[in-house]
């Protein structure tokens, strides 16, 4: 017994050309099961198709009239066994789907979508809804990652409805922000392609075009449905209708599966340029050779007189089969032996599409579930649905286009937020000093680790170089070499002092204290030598207290050869009572107490909290200076501050002292020295605080050198230049002033 299955197609033909090739899927995949005598045997499937024209009452009224016998439109009345629907394939619209599934699935009649599928809440309608088609979501992943791997993140969106704007606002846009990315635009399109309000619908589409063109997004995601798709390529042609619009410039458009590049009949001549370099997601297809011998042999006859393919032949090939009721040369005769392949393929495309491939697999699915149904075998057969990005133009891009609210950031600079706009905008500030970033759009610079400083260009770290005042470098020669010089000039000096102990300029003001002082002063050369070199733990105990110590015997030298000669000036008066002060003792007392006070203090220092080697990461940054740590800052300054203490009490003796009555007055020659040594050190204040790194160490080692230096040549020069030079000068008659 053959029994006659009715498959039903409810779908649409309205101005899309392309979609006629779903139809025709259909009758193939029909013809197909019906001619093979392993599937369904004896059954026989066929074909009935409804035109929803997009209207949700002809959706209504097609699915009604399943439900009804044929020819008499009484729902829930049906008594032909003939035509048993057997399931209906639907597409490929969401509204179609679901407009269709609100009756149908009251009746359990299975349904399938081959385009986009529509969210069904009602878990009794989503039992008989089944797709053939990618999930939406996936989707909407795959262009995630889509536009994160071109590093898009500053798009624009057009969506075909409101209800569809707001879904995917309410249900996806979150999924975009998680990853970064941001829209500039969201434009709904007018909601009919057709509309008797042509103006309105022009201006409106001249405003989304604009909007377009005038952003800085250069991607734009189309998220409708198929029959936009002839919408959509009339955009490049909006300044033929219109004077004052944008320019247009080249966008990348990110498509859905499903929508198809269809084209209406007046759009066969339009170049497709506008779309070439987009981005398509396609359901997976597969090119059958026997659908094309299939297309290669569909005629048309007579007796699809009223049928969907005399329309779609007119329409396509420009021919009419009826001219009697025309002009005699008003259109061209069709004579239905036309061939399909020779449409440009934006009217018809021969090669199987990814929604006529999902058509052919859902009415397989169909037939071998049936076939197991009547065979007691159950078999699950089951269809991959996978998708793929097909680059429309494959010779599209010599450069990434860039699509981003504002250039990125380099390496260098970190991303600043712009107030009243979405994150994916920003502003690029330089990274501060000492911190780098490393990465085009860093939210944020770092610093370098404590061993490394920033580049120039603030995006890397380089490893700091160590440094000390060496011996080997032209500095620390220069320094050494002066120090050796004035170390040895003092040797000198005390040289000839001691071979001329008898004479009376080396014998006034007491020679033990010169030869003292002399020493001190050599000592005072040589300790310079301790600043030199990579520091260790000996010379950082040693640099300051020997310094300290050295200087404070130095100057406490001075202090008691002034003070002897004020007190002898004034033990020359009658009556005076200063003769019994007059002596070697009170000078000897002088300088032992002033140094054991300073040796007292270093003491302590090294006992409390002792010098240590150290290293300056933060003075110069792109260096490490090895350098002695004071320890404790209060008995450094504690050294220092008793040294000025000293030095500012021999300078006033000595200044009181410059007039005294005398041939040979050294009090005016240690005055002259004094205001030396405390100039030196005064301006070493200033100049140690504004150097840094090894500098630091240098300008105080030149202090340490110029004010000894300051000392042994204004006091001990003029007495060298008589002893060696005008030895006449050098006896007592000359000393003593008449």
């Amino acid at each position: 017994m053959v029994t006659k299955v009715t498959f039903v197609n409810k779908s649409h033909f309205r101005i899309q050309l392309q979609n006629f090739q779903h139809i025709l899927a259909f009758e193939f995949a029909i013809k197909e099961i019906n001619e093979n005598l392993y599937i369904l045997p004896n059954i026989t499937l066929g074909i009935h198709d409804y035109n929803s024209y997009f209207l949700a009452r002809w959706i209504y009224l097609a699915s009604m009239e399943l439900l009804s016998s044929k020819g008499n439109f009484i729902p829930n009345y049906k008594c032909d066994l003939k035509d048993n629907v057997l399931a209906v394939l639907a597409g490929p619209n969401a509204f179609i789907c679901r407009s269709m599934s609100n009756i149908l699935s009251i009746y359990k009649i299975p349904q399938l979508t081959y385009g986009s599928t529509p969210a069904i809440d009602v878990s009794t309608q989503a039992v008989f809804l089944h797709q053939t088609f990618p999930n939406e979501d996936l989707q909407i992943k795959g262009m995630i990652q889509l536009l994160l791997y071109f590093q898009w993140i500053w798009i624009g969106l057009i969506v075909q409805s409101t209800n569809k704007r707001d879904g995917f606002l309410q249900n996806r846009i979150a999924l975009f922000s998680q990853e970064g990315i941001c829209f500039d635009f969201v434009e709904e399109l007018p909601k009919g392609a057709v509309s008797n309000e042509f103006v309105g619908t022009l201006t409106h589409y001249i405003k989304i075009y604009n909007v377009i063109m005038r952003s800085r997004a250069n991607v734009v995601i189309i998220y409708c449905e198929n029959q936009e798709t002839t919408v959509l390529r009339m955009l490049p042609y909006i300044s033929e209708f219109e004077y004052n619009v944008v320019k247009r410039k080249d966008k990348i458009w990110i498509m859905p599966a499903q929508m198809e590049f269809s084209s209406a009949p007046f759009q066969r001549y339009q170049s497709m340029e506008f779309i070439h370099g987009s981005l398509s997601f396609q359901v997976s297809s597969k090119d059958l050779l026997e659908f094309k011998r299939f297309l290669q042999m569909r005629k048309v006859t007579l007796a699809e007189e009223d049928s969907w393919i005399r329309i779609f032949w007119e329409s396509a090939f420009q021919c009419s089969f009826s001219n009697a009721m025309l002009e005699e040369d008003a259109v061209n005769e069709c004579t239905g032996e036309e061939q399909l392949e020779t449409l440009p393929q934006s009217v018809f495309d021969t090669r199987m599409t990814g929604q006529s491939y999902s058509v052919y697999n859902a009415v397989h699915a169909v037939a071998h579930a049936l076939q197991t149904l009547l065979s007691s075998q159950h078999k699950w057969m089951s269809t991959r649905k996978s998708s793929k990005v097909r680059i429309l133009n494959k010779n599209v891009w010599q450069v990434q286009p860039v699509s981003a609210c504002n250039d990125h950031c380099v390496s260098g600079y970190s991303k600043v937020k712009i107030e009243g706009k979405p994150f994916c905008c920003y502003d690029c500030l330089r990274c501060p000093e000492g911190k780098i970033s490393n990465k085009a759009d860093a939210d944020d610079c770092f610093w370098c680790s404590v061993d490394q400083y920033p580049n120039k260009a603030q995006n890397t770290c380089i490893p700091k170089q160590i440094i000390f005042l060496s011996y080997e470098e032209y500095l620390g020669i220069a320094l050494t070499s002066i120090a050796f010089f004035f170390s040895f000039f003092s040797a000198m000096v005390l040289g000839i002092f001691i071979k001329e102990r008898d004479t009376p300029i080396v014998k006034a003001n007491n020679r033990n204290l010169t030869y003292i002082l002399l020493i001190a002063l050599l000592l005072s050369f040589l300790c310079s030598l301790l600043f030199i070199g990579q520091p260790d733990q000996v010379k950082c105990l040693l640099q300051q207290t020997v310094f300290g110590i050295i200087f404070s015997v130095a100057i406490s030298c001075i202090l008691g050869k002034t003070t002897i000669v004020v007190l002898a000036f004034m033990a020359t008066k009658p009556g005076s009572k200063m003769r019994k002060w007059v002596g070697k003792r009170l000078a000897y007392t002088i300088v032992l107490s002033c140094s054991l006070v300073q040796v007292t203090i270093c003491s302590v220092w090294l006992a409390i909290s002792p010098p240590f080697p150290d290293s300056d990461t933060y003075s110069v940054s792109e260096e490490i200076v090895l350098e002695c740590n004071e320890g404790s800052s209060i008995m450094f300054y504690t050294v220092l501050g008793f040294m000025g203490f000293l030095t500012l009490i021999s300078f006033t003796v000595a200044f009181l002292a410059r007039k005294l009555p005398d041939s040979f007055n050294e009090a005016k020659f240690i005055t002259f020295s004094m205001l030396v040594f405390c100039s030196v050190w005064i301006s070493f204040v200033p100049t140690y605080l504004s150097t840094k790194g090894k500098y630091m160490v240098a300008v105080e080692i030149f202090s340490i050198l110029a004010s000894a230096a300051g000392l042994l040549v204004c006091i001990f020069a003029p007495k060298c230049y008589i002893i060696v030079l005008r030895p006449d000068l050098n006896r007592k008659e000359q000393l003593i002033k008449k």
